[in-house]
């Protein structure tokens, strides 16, 4: 796969336009040229029209795609799904194919830079050699106890890197973090698998193989776990020329994009999911006969009607619905789990599975496959770990802070305090891409490669029956003075020496990816093979990755399930708010898309508003308060207060009201921001994460969906930029409303 190349070498290869297929790696003396594999064997040409494909995987989410991305010239000019990764087999969601829009963002970090002050404008570039030294500096010249890196979810080998650096050098442990998980509560949803099957890890639910799906506030086509997978999935439930049509239900307060492809949406009143699960559990037991399962045998259905705001009649029609169905599967997520119950309600619904018998079967829920260079699972921290790591900030106890992949002054709750946790560490390392909040607040910035200009892998933690370990290759050379954060780090720890240079005893970031996947080179399940490393490696990028033939997914030990005590509480809610406040993932823009103009541009699925935030609330409820679209209201919670344009929704219940999480930026550049009339950056929208208090589930999970809030109007007006024009689905401008 490599070779050593002199540079009279590499000019011969430019000379015969081929110079795009070695890619420039390591540091400083170190650094040599490694040859990138096509996804076609075909040579690569610099005439108009020759287009070479290159696999490698998906960095705008961790769910770890495949790509295939066409590049001309060297640039790449557009991605698909790689057929082959059992993943998402040649699909991808919006924001893959917006991930170009990153690539050749205008505002992109292109240098190595040393701020005056934090958060300031002036700043003074670097050479690559004075940023190793910083780097090298930080490490050998504090304790090892103070320093730390905080890390996003992806990608999987630069956190193997760290690991085995903090493991060999006594530092602590790397801590993941990510908005996603936050609001997947996948936390919550590894502890309820852990208390009922007596192991952690993540489920796979297999809806595709399903008859009936119950989803209790699970997005799954959207942003929840691996939404592209889960798609796939639902397009077999929906399948209808060589089975029955599946029926699909979803339980939630507020219509998702989810919701709106159901058969049935059920809005419950917040809080309240544990109780329903439950309820239509002993209903559709009493349908089965036998005896009543313990799990079930204290929850009275009438007063679940009462509580959850579903009508008896409703919860005996589901219950039938999936009692005398041969495939029925229930799915929790989302919102239902970000509550201060959300562990009972994981629980619940999973129980829900226990009686529908379909532990390991097709159509049910299996222990999904770890990733075939993985020995456990991992998951990303909870938010109340992320408080524990704060407040270690706040105790002096962290020196240095390194950040990569993860903007955490924008994804978690101002009430945490990051920001003034932030200021009493010394020194702040950011290794961003994008010149985000976080980045704005750091002593330097060392900017990564994008990731279609990135060496990697990631695990795939869930959505695939096959183990899988998607690779990644630069499908083009880099365009700016951008390093690997990997080549960064092995070479910093050359120069600290002593401990440091003995737990990365590599040249570059390709070695050391050699070193993770060199014991998958001969196993005789794999998809590849190869008689020697460099013709596996050369095979591994070739094919984007690595995934074994056979089904990988273990059965959960459901023997004692229904013979649980089950909790049937409401959960709690914080403030004196008359509304439940819901916020949701944006299913276009997520945590890190609002720097793509694409993205921007797309419209919200179930709104159809583009560039900007709204509130959703009920038109009746938006009628007793004297409210219209685009007035402009103030939210109040326990927590702060923010601003934002009304949008009257029929889709969500009256007690209810919900924004999407993915606006808001002070930073990240001239998409994700705006400017007011004196030409000063403001953000574009707000982050509905300020309205958050700190309240956690059992599972250590932030209670994001536990809040209550106030409505105040401002008196202003700020017109929505929408598809669907003013005229709306209420007829503005017609006369009368319809």
């Amino acid at each position: 796969m490599s070779e050593q190349f002199s540079r009279r070498d590499f000019l011969k290869l430019a000379g015969v336009g081929a110079a795009t297929t070695a890619i420039l790696t390591g540091c400083g003396p170190a650094s040599r040229y490694v040859k990138r594999e096509p996804y076609m064997q075909m040579p690569e040409y610099n005439y108009n029209g020759q287009s070479t494909y290159y696999a490698t995987t998906c960095r705008e989410c961790a769910a770890g795609c495949g790509l295939i991305v066409r590049t001309v010239q060297g640039r790449a000019i557009k991605t698909e799904g790689n057929a082959n990764n059992p993943l998402n087999l040649g699909k991808t969601c919006a924001r893959g194919q917006a991930t170009l829009h990153g690539l050749y963002n205008p505002d992109r970090v292109t240098d190595p830079i040393k701020r005056s002050s934090r958060g300031g404008d002036s700043t003074q570039t670097m050479d690559w050699d004075a940023a190793l030294q910083v780097v090298a500096e930080a490490l050998k010249n504090n304790k090892p106890e103070e320093i730390a890196f905080l890390m996003g979810m992806a990608p999987d080998h630069l956190f193997d890197l760290v690991t085995d650096l903090a493991k060999a050098t006594g530092m602590n442990s790397p801590v993941r973090f990510g908005a996603l998980g936050m609001f997947e509560a996948r936390a919550t949803l590894s502890k309820a698998v852990e208390n009922l099957f007596g192991g952690p890890g993540l489920p796979f639910f297999d809806i595709g193989g399903a008859q009936v799906v119950f989803s209790f506030g699970a997005n799954f086509l959207e942003t929840w776990l691996s939404p592209v997978s889960y798609t796939r999935g639902f397009a077999g439930l929906r399948e209808a020329l060589t089975k029955q049509r599946g029926k699909f239900v979803q339980f939630e307060s507020r219509m998702s994009q989810t919701g709106g492809k159901a058969d049935e949406w059920v809005p419950l009143r917040p809080g309240t999911e544990a109780l329903v699960a439950l309820a239509i559990g002993k209903l559709a037991s009493e349908i089965r006969g036998g005896a009543m399962p313990r799990a079930f045998a204290d929850v009275n259905p009438l007063d679940v009607a009462s509580k959850s705001g579903i009508k008896l009649e409703t919860l005996e029609h589901l219950a039938g619905m999936f009692a005398n169905s041969t495939g029925a599967l229930a799915i929790p997520g989302g919102a239902a789990l970000g509550q201060t119950n959300g562990l009972a309600v994981a629980e619940a619904v999973l129980a829900l599975n226990a009686l529908s018998n379909n532990f390991g079967k097709p159509g049910g829920v299996y222990l999904s496959a770890l990733a075939p260079n993985q020995t456990e699972h991992q998951r990303p921290a909870s938010t109340q770990e992320m408080r524990e790591f704060i407040q270690k900030m706040f105790d002096g106890k962290i020196k240095v802070l390194f950040v990569h992949g993860v903007n955490p002054l924008f994804e978690l709750p101002t009430s945490l305090e990051f920001g003034g946790a932030s200021k009493t560490v010394s020194q702040i390392i950011s290794f961003a891409t994008f010149p985000d909040e976080t980045a704005r607040e750091a002593d330097y910035i060392f900017p990564d490669h994008h990731g279609l200009e990135s060496w990697g892998y990631q695990r795939v933690a869930t959505g695939s029956a096959q183990p899988v370990l998607s690779g990644a290759q630069p499908v083009v050379s880099p365009y700016y003075n951008t390093r690997a954060t990997a080549d960064v780090l092995i070479a910093a720890a050359q120069l600290a020496g002593g401990k440091f240079a003995d737990a990365l005893p590599f040249k570059d970031e390709v070695e050391f990816l050699q070193s993770k996947v060199s014991s998958l080179m001969n196993e005789a399940d794999g998809s590849i093979s190869g008689p020697d490393l460099p013709t596996f490696m050369a095979y591994f990028q070739q094919h984007g990755g690595f995934w074994k033939l056979s089904d990988g997914r273990g059965v959960p030990n459901a023997a004692d399930v229904l013979n649980r005590n089950l909790s049937a509480g409401e959960a709690e809610f914080a403030g004196e708010g008359e509304f439940y406040f819901v916020p949701f993932v944006s299913p276009t823009l997520a945590e890190a898309g609002a720097n793509k103009p694409w993205l921007q541009e797309l419209p919200d699925p179930t709104t159809t508003v583009m560039w900007n935030t709204w509130v959703e609330i009920n038109p009746e409820t938006a009628r007793e308060l004297g409210l219209e679209d685009d007035d402009v209201v103030s939210i109040i919670s326990e927590a702060g207060e923010l601003e934002v344009p009304v949008y009257r929704y029929p889709a969500i219940r009256p007690d209810t009201i919900a924004i999407p999480f993915g606006q808001g930026h002070t930073a990240y550049g001239r998409y994700a921001t705006s400017m007011d009339e004196n030409g000063n950056v403001i953000a574009r929208g707000v982050n509905p994460a300020d309205l958050l208090g700190q309240h956690y589930n059992e599972a250590g999970d932030l209670a994001f969906a536990g809040m209550k809030v106030k409505i105040k109007k401002t008196g202003r007006k700020q017109p929505l930029s929408r598809l669907e024009s003013i005229m709306g689905v209420y007829g503005v401008g017609l006369g009368e409303e319809h």
